[in-house]
């Protein structure tokens, strides 16, 4: 076949994972997969749905994407994902540019909706939410040394801010060999850097064997031949004595870990249907950092949940300032239709939850600022992703920084430095919230 096949893939990495998986799928349907939408057959955009941000940012997308079809350097757009599986009626009759539509249940069926809209027929497949195939070939879309790979699908927390239940179906968890399988494959294909993702890894196996099977999974992951493995994201009320220990004794899973807690004051926890409080999170980042020496705590805050006054929101920053957490991504909250959180009362205004995210990422940037100053002649381990022509030298991740959501490490070497290896580096110095250092002891 003639036809190429571009891809945009939008929000999160377990996103990422789907379009790898429809990518491969068009390959060996004999399609042409490309870089680069202008001059592409067919542009299929995979979207979030999840906030009002990642809407706007799809929505732009799909406008972009119709400005080029209007000037003829793009043939269809097929959209897919979670703002076709919860807007599908809206996408229908607000943006006609839209050629077809792939709901989040039937990512497997790209190679039957292409062909219907390059026929010019309208491509549209929703299929059971609760019901995907998981396994099959994928187009690794990262740098080649580090790959994700989805160990779950859905979530069943219903969280009552969260609409995910509602795009993803119920939380399914993949079986082992399943999972096993392909991380031999992505061993195979020279992967170091093997993240673990699902909307809750640490529920995994819950609803599949009738207990909690993580740690079980990592210590065979960790027979692989993987350097760093890492995890995204642990829910606190999942976290057991058998994960930590197993993430004590094996070297190979980095100690960071990303466990969304969103809130600490027990009220505006009851109200988001988060199980726990606040004596129970505190007992459990003491118990991290007794059992993990080092650990990086990264976590996900939400601002102006309808009720979270004055005092709610200073117990939060009064939490931040004791716990000293490492990392941390925050959000004002958004009133998602559908959701219980929509219609309660003692509703945030917009601009007092964005207050709200602005005091504690200024409170977060200077407990960043402190860890970063803290590891100063200090060596750490470094993997190396590219050489930056602006900075004019390397550049890399430690394992305190996931890619795309953490920070960088600037390094000087004397000479090449291979990409995807890892290397000792001295940390000498910060610029813009970011760490400086130079190769110690390497000979290539």
């Amino acid at each position: 076949m003639e036809e190429r096949i571009a891809f945009i893939s939008l929000g999160c990495d377990k996103n990422r994972v789907n379009c790898e998986q429809m990518a491969a799928l068009v390959q060996d349907a004999g399609y042409t997969v490309v870089d680069e939408p202008e001059g592409a057959d067919v542009c299929v955009i995979n979207t979030c749905g999840f906030i009002d941000a990642a809407k706007e940012e799809a929505i732009a997308v799909i406008l972009e994407m119709a400005a080029l079809k209007q000037q003829g350097a793009l043939g269809k757009i097929l959209v897919s994902g979670c703002l076709s599986q919860r807007y599908r009626e809206e996408i229908r009759s607000e943006l006609p540019e839209v050629d077809g539509m792939l709901g989040t249940g039937s990512y497997t069926d790209i190679v039957s909706a292409l062909e219907d809209v390059l026929s010019g027929k309208s491509g549209e497949y929703f299929g059971d939410i609760n019901h995907t195939i998981e396994d099959g070939d994928r187009m690794i879309s990262t740098q080649p040394w580090t790959a994700y790979l989805k160990i779950a699908e859905g979530c069943s927390n219903r969280c009552a801010f969260c609409v995910i239940p509602k795009l993803r179906g119920k939380y399914r968890s993949r079986p082992m060999e399943s999972i096993l399988a392909e991380a031999r494959a992505l061993e195979a294909q020279g992967v170091e850097e093997l993240i673990l993702i699902a909307q809750d890894v640490s529920r995994y196996g819950k609803e599949l064997y009738g207990r909690y099977a993580l740690a079980e999974l990592l210590t065979e992951l960790c027979k692989l031949d993987f350097h760093w493995i890492r995890l995204h994201y642990l829910y606190p009320d999942a976290i057991t004595d058998e994960l930590i220990a197993v993430m004590a004794r094996e070297e190979k899973i980095v100690n960071y870990v990303d466990i969304p807690i969103q809130h600490v004051n027990d009220g505006i926890l009851k109200a988001m249907c988060r199980r726990g409080s606040k004596q129970y999170l505190t007992k459990l980042f003491h118990t991290l950092r007794q059992r993990l020496p080092g650990v990086v705590i990264r976590t996900s805050l939400i601002c102006g949940l309808p009720g979270e006054g004055e005092a709610e929101f200073e117990e939060l920053c009064t939490f931040l300032r004791e716990e000293r957490l490492e990392r941390a991504g925050v959000f004002a909250f958004s009133p998602e239709e559908g959701t219980p959180a929509a219609a309660m009362p003692d509703q945030v205004s917009a601009e007092e939850a964005q207050r709200r995210v602005e005091l504690v990422s200024q409170l977060q940037a200077q407990v960043m600022d402190e860890w970063n100053e803290n590891q100063l002649g200090s060596v750490t381990e470094v993997l190396v992703e590219r050489f930056d022509e602006e900075m004019g030298c390397w550049a890399g991740r430690t394992y305190a920084d996931s890619p795309g959501v953490d920070g960088t490490v600037y390094f000087t070497a004397a000479g090449e430095v291979p990409l995807g290896s890892f290397v000792p580096v001295l940390l000498t110095g910060t610029e813009d919230g970011e760490l400086m250092g130079e190769i110690d002891a390497w000979e290539a």
